[in-house]
C-alpha cells in the first residue's frame, strides 16, 4: 500500500463521521420543521383552549352513543351537531364545535366529515332557523362613559387602577387578553403621549412587532395617558416597576402580584359601565365612537390592527337608525 492510499484511508473515519453528522442534522431539522407545522396549524393558545373543550365534548358523546369519534363518519357529526341544535345551542357554539371537530381530524391527517356537502346543506338548514346573528357586546356613548370615568374616586387605589384600565381599554382599541397582558416594560411614554408594545394578539400570533398610540386628552379627567401615569407611579411606590400593569388586591386594598385575569376585566367594565357592557364593549365602541366622528377606516384599523374593513364594519354597533344615516345630509 502506497503512502498516498494509506493518507486517503486515515481521512475516511473523519467523512464518514461527518456524513453522519449532517444526516443527524436533518433529521433534527425534519423533527423541528414538524413540530412547526403543528404549532401553525393549531392557532393562538384562547382558540386551543376552546378546540380543546369542544372535542372533549363531542368524543364524550361519540363514547354514550358508541360511535367513533376519530375518524368520525358524516352521519356520526350530523347527529352530534343536531343534538346541539335542540339542545338550544347558538350557531356560533355549533360552527365552533364543527371547527375543533375539523381541526382535529386535520392533525390526524384523515379527512374531516365537514368537508361533506351535505353536512354543508344541514349547517346551512340550522343556520336559516336559529338564525346566525351572535350576541355582540353592546358599544356606549361616549357621553356616558366620561360621566362614569369621572365618577369615579381616585382615593382608593382600585378607582387608580379602573380608571386606567377603563381610559386604556378604549382608547387604545384592546382586546381583553391583549389588555390583560400588558407589562409595564411594554409602556413607553414621551412628549406626545404613551406606545404600547403589543407582543402577541389575535391577529397577530407569530408576535411581530405591533404598537398602539395613546395620545394626550385636554381633560385631564378623561386623559388616558395621565390616567396609565397615575396608576404606574402608584405601583411604583409599592416597588413595582415591572411584571404586569394591571394586578389584583387582596382585602383592604392591599395590592397583589396576581395579573387581572380577562374574567376579571369583565367584572371591572360591568361593575364601572353597568351590567350590560363587557370588556369588548370598549373595543366595540372605539370603533363605533370614531364611525360616527366620520374617522377613516385605515386610521381606525392602525388601532385596531384589523386586517379588513369587513370587520371594521362588523364591529361598529349603530343600533339607533337615526345613527350614521345620509338622510340627513340630503340637504332637503
Amino acid at each position: 500500500m502506497s503512502t498516498d492510499d494509506s493518507s486517503e484511508l486515515n481521512h475516511l473515519p473523519e467523512v464518514t463521521h461527518m456524513a453522519l453528522g449532517a444526516a443527524r442534522s436533518i433529521e433534527e431539522y425534519a423533527a423541528s420543521a414538524a413540530r412547526y407545522v403543528t404549532t401553525g396549524q393549531q392557532g393562538a393558545v384562547n382558540t386551543q383552549r376552546a378546540y380543546a373543550g369542544d372535542w372533549r365534548r363531542f368524543t364524550l358523546w361519540c363514547q354514550d352513543h358508541g360511535r367513533a369519534p376519530l375518524p368520525a363518519e358524516v352521519t356520526t357529526l350530523a347527529a352530534f351537531v343536531t343534538s346541539l341544535a335542540e339542545a338550544g345551542k347558538k350557531v356560533a357554539t355549533i360552527q365552533r364545535h364543527c371547527a375543533a371537530i375539523s381541526k382535529a381530524h386535520q392533525l390526524a391527517k384523515r379527512p374531516t366529515p365537514t368537508d361533506d356537502r351535505q353536512f354543508k346543506d344541514l349547517l346551512e338548514g340550522i343556520s336559516r332557523e336559529k338564525g346566525v346573528r351572535q350576541h355582540q357586546a353592546p358599544a356606549f356613548p361616549l357621553a356616558y362613559f366620561k360621566r362614569v370615568v369621572q365618577s369615579i374616586s381616585v382615593e382608593r387605589p382600585d378607582g387608580v387602577r379602573d380608571r386606567a384600565l377603563l381610559l386604556l381599554g378604549l382608547s387604545g382599541a384592546f382586546r381583553r387578553d391583549e389588555l390583560a397582558k400588558v407589562d409595564l416594560a411594554h409602556l413607553h411614554f414621551d412628549a406626545d403621549g404613551l406606545i404600547v408594545d403589543l407582543p402577541a394578539s389575535k391577529t397577530n400570533q407569530r408576535g411581530e412587532a405591533e404598537e398602539k398610540a395613546i395620545f394626550f386628552s385636554p381633560d385631564r379627567r378623561t386623559c388616558p395617558v395621565r390616567a396609565v401615569q397615575d396608576w404606574v407611579t402608584y405601583l411604583a411606590q409599592y416597588g413595582r416597576t415591572d411584571g404586569p400593569l394591571f394586578v389584583s388586591f387582596h382585602k383592604g386594598q392591599r395590592l397583589s402580584r396576581r395579573r387581572l385575569s380577562t374574567f376579571s376585566l369583565n367584572e371591572i367594565v360591568q361593575l364601572r359601565l353597568g351590567a350590560p357592557y363587557t370588556a369588548h364593549s370598549l373595543r366595540a365602541s372605539f370603533v363605533t365612537i370614531a364611525k360616527l366622528n366620520g374617522v377613516d377606516d385605515s386610521k381606525i384599523m392602525n388601532q385596531t390592527k384589523h386586517k379588513t374593513t369587513d370587520m371594521i364594519r362588523r364591529y361598529t354597533r349603530l343600533d339607533n337608525v337615526r345613527q350614521h344615516n345620509a338622510a340627513q345630509e340630503l340637504g332637503l
